[in-house]
């Protein structure tokens, strides 16, 4: 029996679990587009994501778990796996090989591993990315397509590689999706009516117009009313927010909270845990709406806000998507999520001028502690999370670039520090340096230096970082006409083979690559008096 819609809170439900995995997943995918949706098809998807280690099942042999143990889930292994060891785990977690496995079962797919991928790929399908229904073909959309070639994943000569490609594509797929989305939706069996993007926008643009307030936006302690507010009424929600802020100002307890969300607006029908409404959820919905470029952080991360430097997309978007058509059908639904607007990918978000994304980090220097930028650094080096109000929600390669930027400005701030990654108008990154440029540009008196990072090691950083820092370098000497110039690499360790890389490049090409762990560069910082080294 079907189950009987109901008002619920936004949850984007995805196995998933690192948003940066989404390109990377219908990026395999992808190979399979056109095939017919069977039990073959899923094994070899499947297989084809343990080959490289993107999906890890618990149950593995000795020789998979060796290949995979000097890399975390969610990263790609160092080693491919063979396909008899790709065969081997798939059986070993199958319920219908290996009776021991309970598996799960999703509506319209068989138990187990059909049903796991419905759950890898029922958010992309809800997006507009790809369409595909058991026994039918797979179908990518054009914006399926713009995610899945945002990156490039092979094998070749016993090594895996990954190299994002096409940086901008992600933003653009994600933001036409989310300006799309609509809640109530055939895929959700949900009543609430609203696309939480656009309901988002409009209250903030509406807290912004209020003479009341400081223009900051919707504070992070009130985004739980936008993920459980049942319609599209954009007035009444902004309303609500004030008499919160007559009530509690800007720092209602997370009791006030729980009320307005669970009693007020769902009724009091169900319980949910607290931690979910004010921190799981909004933490989840804010990384999601920071992947369209369109927000911003304000006070330190205690606000969101508009992001200006989107001004045309964002007044686009409301006018073109918030009044809209509702569907029953799952086919139409995905034809209008899928559909291309020309329009919209036209427009160009505001050029930041090379020095005034110069100045914006130099401002940005005063809002982090050098304390805190070792920590983060930190956190980077050893692959864990941050639980910084604003770098939590900065994708770990673009939060490297930004945190080598600002601590290379803080410790030595007569440098000339230009970074490439494109900013919102506050100067945080919104996706790392496109590929064909250097990350970040520094200048020191007469000398240029080149800043390289990645979060790569391994064989996957020989292959595809020391090759393209050369050209990069070679580009910057011709650019700037520089007599003196250097590179620093920076990536949580230096594989011996990119080092052996790096010193074939000074002998024969008499390119200067200086290659540092990231903890052995925050200490070169601490006491360093210039960026720039005669090597």
């Amino acid at each position: 029996m079907p189950r009987k819609p109901e008002y619920k809170p936004l949850l984007y439900t995805t196995t998933i679990r690192n948003p940066e995995r989404f390109k990377d997943f219908m990026h395999i995918l992808k190979r399979f587009n056109g095939r017919i949706l069977n039990n073959k098809t899923v094994e070899l998807f499947e297989r084809e994501l343990f080959k490289v280690g993107l999906y890890r099942p618990m149950k593995r042999p000795e020789t998979v778990q060796d290949k995979w143990k000097s890399t975390k889930n969610g990263e790609l292994a160092s080693k491919p796996l063979t396909d008899e060891e790709t065969k081997d785990v798939y059986q070993q977690n199958d319920p219908q090989v290996n009776k021991s496995i309970k598996g799960h079962k999703e509506a319209g797919f068989p138990k187990g591993w059909p049903s796991r991928f419905d759950t890898q790929f029922k958010l992309m399908k809800v997006l507009g990315f790809v369409y595909y229904e058991w026994g039918k073909p797979i179908n990518f959309s054009q914006t399926g397509n713009y995610l899945a070639d945002t990156v490039s994943i092979e094998i070749d000569s016993g090594a895996i590689s990954r190299e994002i490609v096409n940086p901008q594509n992600e933003q653009i797929a994600f933001m036409q999706a989310f300006a799309k989305q609509q809640r109530c939706n055939p895929f959700i069996c949900e009543l609430n009516d609203n696309i939480p993007l656009i309901l988002l926008l409009e209250v903030i643009k509406k807290l912004n117009s209020d003479p009341d307030y400081n223009g900051s936006g919707i504070s992070y302690k009130e985004i739980p009313l936008v993920i459980f507010w049942k319609d599209n009424d954009a007035e009444s929600l902004y309303q609500r927010i004030k008499l919160l802020r007559k009530e509690h100002r800007y720092n209602p307890s997370n009791e006030v909270i729980e009320d307005i969300c669970v009693n007020e607006i769902l009724g009091g029908f169900k319980k949910f845990d607290l931690d979910s409404i004010v921190s799981e959820y909004p933490d989840e919905f804010v990384r999601k709406m920071r992947m369209t470029g369109l927000i911003s952080f304000r006070g330190g991360g205690r606000f969101i806000d508009i992001n200006h430097n989107e001004d045309d997309k964002i007044n686009y978007i409301l006018a073109n998507y918030a009044t809209y058509r509702k569907y029953t059908s799952k086919e139409e639904y995905f034809d209008y999520m899928s559909d291309i607007d020309g329009a919209l990918f036209a427009l160009k978000a505001v050029e930041i001028p090379k020095n005034v994304a110069a100045d914006k980090l130099a401002k940005l220097v005063g809002d982090y502690s050098w304390d805190s930028i070792k920590k983060e650094l930190t956190h980077l080096a050893k692959k864990t999370s941050s639980s910084h109000n604003i770098l939590r929600f900065i994708a770990a390669p673009a939060r490297l670039e930004f945190l080598t930027a600002l601590a290379i400005k803080s410790k030595l701030p007569a440098v000339e520090v230009i970074p490439n990654y494109p900013c919102d108008d506050e100067g945080l990154p919104t996706s790392t340096a496109g590929g064909d440029i250097g990350d970040i540009e520094c200048f020191e008196a007469s000398n240029s230096i080149l800043v390289e990072v990645t979060m790569s090691e391994g064989r996957q950083q020989t292959m595809m970082e020391v090759w393209p820092i050369a050209r990069h370098l070679k580009e910057l000497r011709e650019k700037y006409e520089c007599e003196n110039f250097q590179c620093v690499f920076l990536a949580p360790s230096i594989f011996v083979d990119s080092e052996n890389q790096i010193d074939w490049v000074k002998d024969k090409k008499q390119l200067v690559i200086r290659p540092y762990k990231i903890v052995d560069f925050i200490n070169y910082l601490d006491t360093a008096a210039s960026l720039y080294q005669i090597v």
